[in-house]
């Protein structure tokens, strides 16, 4: 943090505020435990206060008899992480991978073009750090993504001008690397998730390294986001909450912005709100940031003290597009045609996402056909587990490579996976091939396997 915050000293546009909300961050981490006889709940009302926490537990996604089914099958893990470790029943997911959830970034990516074209360092900065706040209003969905099989894929094109491809590298582990490009950038992550169940919550800390390419100045930016915590997972309704820093740091310049995500209070207080600054490379402010995550971003010119410079307005950079109304996973229009193939390109590989029968069952609404497809899709990657056991061979990803490289991280060090350009030349050739193969789920096959002969 810089030795000037204008959030430590005694003046600066956010310090009256930023007392009153570490307060009530605090108030609310003190709610009640031992709730309705369950040792180690915790139930936290958003939207209320401590005498609204006895109704609260009564509500949510879950009936009172699997409720405490799943309560009692989920307490001994209390204090693991359970990212991979426990098979979870399919009411709980949404129609969507992890894989796919990576593409949601690239919802707003006309924010970083807008980087890329600007003359000014600090509004480079202010587009890029507006376009990574942009996803979390899809983040805030309470629904949980399926897990990627080891293999799996993620094609989008008919976006921005943007090509998009991701894969899941890492089973145990679970790792996914992306690579999106257009003319104005390109976009590289690893990500490894880490999570660390509560009973009633899950923290999860998203283990990983983000960088953007701005092409035109070739300048790379690296992504650092703040945690996020899930709280009410079974008693009480589903909501999500990312207190914390979130850091963009230009590599070449050394410009960075640290936003602070505000924690919930009681009655929503703070909920949302996302404030900080712009710092140029001797970390004087430059520009203030201030909005909400599920909302608008925006930004004004302050002096170094982080007060507003007179004469100027406050803007705004961005704001959440319209979304469709009573969705039952409150989808966005783009997450929609991320499970669209007007978003697929021409040839799509067999291991895309789309292609999941049990993903394709739910989005139906077939809750127990996504049931027991889910099961099928899991045993037979068991069975490709000691099949390559068996045989001694290693997994070996298409279109990312295991580089030799590894990156410490807040919450843990990172095995860095790189784009290998194999999927550019890939996609080329299949873009400029005359036969058109029409993909859909019922004629296609998902095929993420790498080995054809073990039964399904």
């Amino acid at each position: 943090m810089a030795p000037n915050d204008p959030k430590q000293s005694s003046g600066g546009f956010f310090s009256s505020i930023a007392s009153t909300f570490s307060s009530l961050g605090s108030a609310v981490s003190k709610s009640v435990n031992g709730v309705v006889g369950y040792e180690g709940i915790e139930v936290i009302n958003p939207d209320g206060g401590s005498e609204d926490l006895e109704d609260e537990v009564t509500k949510g996604r879950w009936q009172q008899e699997d409720r405490d089914g799943y309560w009692k099958m989920m307490q001994k893990y209390i204090g693991s992480d359970v990212t991979s470790m426990v098979t979870l029943p399919v009411i709980i997911f949404e129609p969507m991978t992890m894989l796919q959830k990576m593409a949601e970034l690239m919802e707003y990516s006309y924010l970083l073009d807008m980087a890329d074209k600007t003359e000014d360092p600090y509004m480079r900065m202010v587009y890029s750090t507006s376009w990574a706040i942009s996803v979390y209003y899809a983040y805030q969905r309470t629904w949980k993504p399926f897990n990627p099989i080891l293999g799996e894929t993620y094609e989008l094109v008919n976006h921005n001008g943007i090509t998009f491809i991701s894969e899941q590298v890492s089973h145990h582990p679970p790792m996914s690397a992306g690579h999106a490009e257009n003319e104005h950038f390109a976009y590289d992550v690893t990500s490894k998730l880490k999570t660390k169940f509560l009973g009633n919550s899950v923290d999860v800390y998203p283990v990983g390294r983000t960088r953007v390419t701005l092409k035109r100045d070739n300048v790379v930016l690296e992504l650092v986001p703040p945690p996020t915590k899930v709280h009410n997972l079974i008693f009480g309704r589903t909501w999500v909450d990312s207190p914390g820093e979130m850091i963009m740091t230009n590599l070449t310049t050394g410009d960075k912005v640290v936003l602070y995500f505000q924690p919930c209070g009681w009655f929503g207080a703070g909920r949302y709100e996302v404030d900080g600054y712009v710092y140029n490379t001797d970390e004087e402010p430059k520009i203030l940031m201030t909005g909400k995550w599920n909302e608008f971003m925006s930004y004004q010119p302050c002096d170094g003290e982080g007060e507003p410079l007179p004469g100027t307005d406050l803007k705004e950079v961005w704001r959440v597009a319209d979304t469709p109304k009573n969705d039952k996973y409150q989808f966005t229009h783009f997450a929609h045609k991320l499970n669209s193939f007007d978003t697929a390109p021409k040839k799509l590989l067999a291991s895309d996402s789309r292609l999941r029968p049990d993903r394709y069952a739910l989005e139906k609404g077939d809750m127990s056909k996504a049931g027991s497809e889910k099961s099928r899709l899991e045993e037979r990657q068991r069975a490709e587990k000691r099949s390559r056991e068996a045989k001694d061979d290693k997994f070996a990803p298409k279109w990312f490579d295991l580089t030799d490289e590894i990156t410490p991280t807040p919450w843990g060090d990172l095995e860095l996976y790189q784009y290998n350009g194999k999927y550019t030349e890939h996609r080329a050739a299949a873009d400029n091939s005359d036969s058109v193969i029409e993909t859909n789920v019922e004629s296609t096959e998902f095929n993420p396997w790498q080995y054809e002969d073990l039964a399904a």
